[in-house]
């Protein structure tokens, strides 16, 4: 089986981040590409765990030099991941969750078709201002501007090949979990199917009998 990169992509406050940090706690076959960005650490982040903190110089230079699968200004802070993180995640055998917003899973997608599109939402408005509020890290003026990203996000959920429903986080992962199951035995993904099943059909054709027997 061939690793593939899962997105998952929501407004802020739509628990994206939340998910994929219990997926890597649980699942052994999925790893984290550390983004990088612009913006000043939250709380306990830590950097290289959480992101690579980088001043906007350092950003661009990267960009610049295409290191970038990914890149978006958003809040007006810059957010990207690097080829290079993905392809160290693939290296051992791992899928590659990502929590990133809607500008940036176009463009990954570009880069990684084979990527799994999974848009969270989240169960009201009500819910979804609560939470922002709830972080109590950033002023008025940008809880506003993150509400009026997310109603333009939400416009973006048809480019998404799976919607869940965050209400509960426990069934939000199982959905997720199951998502992932499935992708990883679509026929396309499995390599040397074709050969295998010829295989088979040839070891068949010899069991066969070219005159079968009459009662």
């Amino acid at each position: 089986m061939s690793p593939f990169p899962i997105i998952l992509s929501a407004p802020s406050g739509g628990g994206k981040t939340t998910l994929a940090k219990l997926l890597l706690a649980r699942r052994s076959d999925v790893g984290y590409s550390v983004s990088c960005t612009t913006r000043q650490p939250r709380g306990q982040e830590e950097d290289g765990r959480d992101y690579h903190f980088l001043s906007r110089t350092a950003f661009e230079e990267r960009r610049d030099a295409g290191a970038f699968a990914e890149h978006a200004e958003v809040h007006g802070n810059l957010y990207g991941t690097l080829k290079s993180e993905v392809e160290g995640v693939f290296g051992t055998g791992r899928h590659v969750v990502m929590d990133i917003d809607v500008q940036g899973a176009r463009q990954f997608v570009s880069s990684y078709p084979e990527s799994v599109l999974i848009f969270l939402l989240p169960p009201s408005a009500e819910v979804l201002v609560s939470r922002l509020l709830g972080r109590k890290t950033e002023s008025a003026a940008a809880t506003q501007r993150r509400l009026t990203a997310a109603r333009d996000e939400l416009a973006a959920v048809g480019q998404y090949q799976y919607v869940v429903v965050n209400d509960d986080l426990e069934r939000a992962y199982g959905q997720v979990a199951s998502i992932l199951e499935a992708e990883a035995v679509r026929h396309q993904r499995l390599p040397m199917v074709s050969q295998r099943v010829r295989g088979l059909v040839d070891e068949l054709n010899r069991l066969i009998l070219p005159h079968p027997p009459t009662t």
